[in-house]
């Protein structure tokens, strides 16, 4: 035996959506809802006759009737607030109605690199100062290189000259010393 329907509403846009389902399950799964419109209180069962018919006429599928005529909709919207009042709401918005509102102002200003920028150039002056001081003592110890390559080979000739004097003087007296024993 099959279920008897139920028919559910809940409001879409200007519009309310009706199902004649088995469960409120049932309502949510055809509405296509995440979360239960009923426990929000969002959604819930209509029992008027007049209401009731073109959804049990057509069961499981979502049924829109608009909430009056465009006429009647407009009228029942709140009037115009002084400028002050909307002002007030576009600093702070607290719905979402204020916070779309808020999306049409015109977007601030970008806002400026110049600091951002400055930092950058500081730092790329200071690295370029490191490379002309790492540049200059390159230079400064390839000089000392040369210096001490050029004291290492004077004093070799220097000992090598000293060396041959203490060597003629050696033998030198070596062979008074002969002469001598003689």
């Amino acid at each position: 035996m099959a279920r008897k329907l139920k028919v559910f509403r809940t409001p879409a846009g200007f519009h309310d959506a009706y199902v004649a389902a088995p469960s409120r399950k049932a309502a949510l799964a055809a509405w296509g809802a995440d979360a239960d419109l009923f426990a929000r209180g969002v959604a819930e069962e209509v029992t008027d006759a007049a209401l009731m018919e073109e959804p049990l006429a057509r069961p499981g599928e979502v049924v829109r009737r608009s909430r009056g005529s465009a006429a009647e909709q407009l009228a029942a919207l709140p009037p115009d607030r002084p400028k002050r009042a909307r002002a007030a709401e576009e600093e702070a918005p607290r719905s979402r109605t204020a916070r779309s509102k808020a999306a049409t102002k015109p977007p601030a200003p970008r806002p400026s690199r110049a600091e951002l920028e400055a930092a950058e150039a500081a730092l790329e002056q200071e690295d370029a100062r490191r490379r002309d001081e790492d540049k200059a003592l390159a230079e400064r110890q390839a000089a000392l290189d040369r210096e001490r390559r050029e004291a290492g080979w004077r004093h070799e000739r220097e000992r090598a000259r000293l060396e041959a004097a203490r060597q003629r003087a050696a033998d030198a007296y070596a062979a008074a010393v002969k002469k001598w024993r003689r």
